[in-house]
């Protein structure tokens, strides 16, 4: 089985950081993660990936230089740090495995 917990979500102002991590509390081990968001009335967004055996991310133009996925690979942790964070930053933000996705923290970029 397969089963993301996530953390990290919170309230932080323009400019300001936060890190999420995604946990495979599960069983079964899984190739590639991807985050996804989805903003109040949007569509929901490929953020990053990661293949976790390598380590090799792409990202979406829009975090390009400002979000970093990575993982710790003996904790069966994937994690995104995301630094600048501007308020259009603000939505859920899902830890994705094929079909399996994570519960969704809301991080919310606001002064």
């Amino acid at each position: 089985q397969v089963q993301f917990v996530e953390s990290g979500g919170g309230l932080v102002q323009p400019g300001g950081s936060l890190r999420l991590s995604c946990t495979n509390s599960g069983s079964l081990k899984v190739a590639n993660v991807a985050w996804h968001r989805q903003a109040p009335g949007k569509q929901r967004e490929l953020v990053a990936t990661i293949i976790r055996t390598t380590g090799v991310t792409s990202y979406t133009d829009s975090v390009k230089g400002r979000f970093t996925v990575s993982t710790d690979n003996a904790k069966n942790t994937v994690y995104l740090q995301m630094n600048d964070l501007r308020p259009d930053d603000t939505a859920v933000s899902y830890c994705t495995s094929g079909l399996i996705w994570g519960p969704g923290p809301l991080v919310t970029v606001s002064s």
